[in-house]
Parts: C-alpha cells; sequence; structure tokens
C-alpha cells in the first residue's frame, strides 16, 4: 500500500477556518512563497440601483423620440431623422450595457489565500519543506495521530479526548517543525559534500553528519512513542467493538433460548451460547486494560 505523501502543516493556534483555508490550498501556497502575488483587487464600483432616475426619463422619452421621428423621415428633413435615430439606439445601447455590469462582491480566492498566507507566515510549512525521509517520518506521525483522535474510544470519552485534541496536534507541529529544521541542514550538507571536501575539513564534517544522525533519532524517537499510543488505543477500538457486538448477541439471547424452548431442543442448547456472558466480561476487562495503557502511553508523550 503506498504511503501518501504530507499535505501542509499547521501551527496550533491558527483559527480553524484559516487553517483549512491553508491546507487545502498547497500549490498557491508554493506559488506565493516564490514570490508570486495575485492581482490587487479593484475598488467594487458602486451597484446600480434597479431602475434610476435616467432610467425611468429614457422610458418616458421613448414614445416623444420615436413619434418626432417617424415625422422627419417621412418628410424633407429625413437626414435628419436618421441622425436621430442613431443617436437614440447608441443611448440605448449604452444604457443596457451599464445595467448588465454585475458588481464585484466577493473577493478572488487567490487573494484571500495570499492574505492568509502573509498573515500567518512561519506557522505553516509545506511538503516541499520535507527531504523524502523527513517526509516519510512526518506520515507516521500523522497516521499516528490520526488513530488516535478519529477513535472510537476517543469519541467516547474513554481516553482523555481534550487533552489528546490539544497535545496531539501539539507533537504533529513540532515533529514537522523539526523535520523541516532537518531536511534544511541536509540539503546544505549533501551539497556541501557535492562539491568535494577537502582532507582538512573531513575532521569537522564528521561531527556535523553525527549531529544530524542524532538529531534524526530524537525526532523518530517521538513519532515511535506516538505510534505506541496508537497502538494501544487501536487495541482498546478493537476490544471496544467486540464488547459492543458481545453486547448486542447477549441482547439477543433470550430469543434463542424461547426458540429452542418451543422447538423442543432446549437439551441441546451449546456452551459456547452460555459463554456469551463470560465473553462480554473479559472484553470488558481487556478493554479497561487497552485504556489504561493508552493512558500510561499519553502520560510518557507528556514527558
Amino acid at each position: 500500500m503506498p504511503e501518501q505523501s504530507v499535505g501542509v502543516v499547521v501551527a496550533p493556534g491558527v483559527p480553524p477556518e484559516t487553517a483549512g483555508l491553508l491546507r487545502a490550498n498547497a500549490p498557491l501556497l508554493v506559488r506565493i512563497r516564490s514570490g508570486w502575488v495575485p492581482p490587487a483587487v479593484p475598488p467594487e464600483p458602486p451597484e446600480p440601483s434597479r431602475r434610476g432616475p435616467s432610467s425611468v426619463a429614457l422610458l418616458v422619452a421613448t414614445p416623444a423620440v420615436l413619434a418626432l421621428m417617424a415625422v422627419l423621415l417621412d418628410s424633407p428633413a429625413a437626414p435628419l431623422g436618421f441622425v436621430l435615430l442613431g443617436g437614440f439606439v447608441f443611448v440605448v445601447l449604452l444604457k443596457i450595457t451599464s445595467m448588465s455590469e454585475t458588481p464585484l462582491r466577493e473577493r478572488p480566492h487567490a487573494r484571500g489565500v495570499y492574505e492568509q498566507a502573509r498573515l500567518y507566515d512561519g506557522r505553516y510549512l509545506l511538503p516541499e519543506d520535507f527531504d523524502e525521509e523527513a517526509a516519510a517520518v512526518l506520515g507516521r506521525a500523522q497516521r499516528a495521530i490520526g488513530t488516535v483522535l478519529r477513535s472510537h474510544v476517543n469519541a467516547e470519552g474513554l481516553l482523555d479526548g481534550a487533552r489528546n485534541a490539544v497535545l496531539l496536534p501539539e507533537q504533529e507541529w513540532e515533529i514537522a517543525r523539526l523535520l523541516a529544521k532537518l531536511s534544511a541542514l541536509r540539503a546544505e550538507h549533501r551539497a556541501l559534500l557535492a562539491r568535494g571536501v577537502a582532507p582538512e575539513v573531513a575532521a569537522v564534517v564528521e561531527p556535523l553528519e553525527r549531529a544530524l544522525a542524532a538529531s534524526e533519532a530524537a525526532v523518530v524517537a517521538r513519532v515511535e512513542a506516538l505510534e505506541r499510543y496508537a497502538a494501544h488505543v487501536a487495541a482498546a477500538e478493537r476490544a471496544y467493538h467486540a464488547r459492543s457486538q458481545i453486547e448486542e448477541l447477549r441482547a439477543r439471547l433470550p430469543r434463542y433460548e424461547e426458540l429452542l424452548a418451543e422447538s423442543g431442543a432446549d437439551s441441546l442448547s451449546v456452551p459456547e451460547i452460555e459463554r456469551l456472558a463470560q465473553d462480554a466480561d473479559q472484553l470488558e476487562r481487556l478493554l479497561r486494560r487497552s485504556v489504561s495503557s493508552a493512558h500510561e502511553a499519553f502520560r510518557y508523550l507528556e514527558g
């Protein structure tokens, strides 16, 4: 199964509506970062009234003008009638054009994205900020966080949903921020090595490479802690769904017993049916243990 590429990562504290706008417009943000500026929005012209005084005057004057043109066209002054007809047609067309103009009501989408990107510059990261290794690590963190936040045990309050909603986005942002810095330093380091390194410099390069490796290991350790937490939550989620199914079967048990009694087959009641209650109790204990383990893993994240 191919791994999904990372998207725009937005810092906690950015308003949800703005965060959604930024996440949905990665290509535009790339262009904006490269220096592209969408055209400025012209001032909105005043909206013409539906039927202003000039419109009323034109309607009132039309019969008289038409009558005058008819008289002129049927007289020696016919050329004057043609001139008057042409002018009148021009005025009517000009009025129709002005009435059909649509006022500018909405700011262009690109301009809105540009303004929010400028306002929250430094509080979001783009897929281009991560090299291949960093993107893979960030993807692992995002999948672990998604497992927790989308779980029923979290929604039902078996976990600390309020703390999850605060801590996990903070963890994602901090991991992404460190991975972006790591990616930038790695790119600079590789570019330096590609130009060739003198023997005298090699002794300095090696500690720098160890520093990059140690930083990556520390970030990966954070991600692994998230994955352990997500694994405990996934176990609790499985127990939660299994418990719900067992409870549903237990509710149907009297109907099965009634059927067996009415059919004269009650002596053939299988022990598996009677063990439903025991299974439910075991799943309840498993769910409590899974949730308890998830809480322990959560406390490790906070440490």
